[in-house]
């Protein structure tokens, strides 16, 4: 009977575990692929490439503005949607999508403020 008890303890655990992982919800997020240097305020005033832009030391658009950053300024690909910034934990997906308005589904650590990508595409 006690060997039932703690098979059914641990078999009760296991299935906790199992949903709780599954439980993530997965959210579609919409902004723009930028750089953590001008989205952060690194060297930004306005959280965008506005002042990069009128310099035209980093290029004329937000796409040559985000790729400088990245090359020679240490930035990395985030997603900037209204006055939020969001890291992106695959790199590789979001470089097809610089400087672009996006719909990303995924799903999103709050401490963190990562997001996991599932799927990335451009906003029409």
């Amino acid at each position: 009977m006690k060997k039932f008890a703690v098979r059914a303890i641990i078999l009760a655990v296991l299935l906790a575990a199992v949903a709780y992982a599954h439980g993530e919800e997965s959210w579609t997020f919409r902004g723009q692929i930028a750089d953590s240097q001008c989205a952060l305020n690194v060297h930004s005033l306005t959280r965008s490439h506005q002042e990069m832009l009128k310099s035209k030391s980093m290029g004329g658009t937000a796409s040559s503005c985000t790729l400088y950053c990245l090359r020679y300024m240490g930035g990395y690909l985030v997603l900037t949607s209204r006055k939020h910034v969001y890291r992106l934990d695959d790199q590789e997906a979001a470089k097809n999508f610089v400087g672009q308005k996006v719909r990303i589904s995924g799903t999103l650590e709050p401490k963190t403020d990562v997001i996991h990508i599932s799927k990335i595409e451009a906003e029409e």
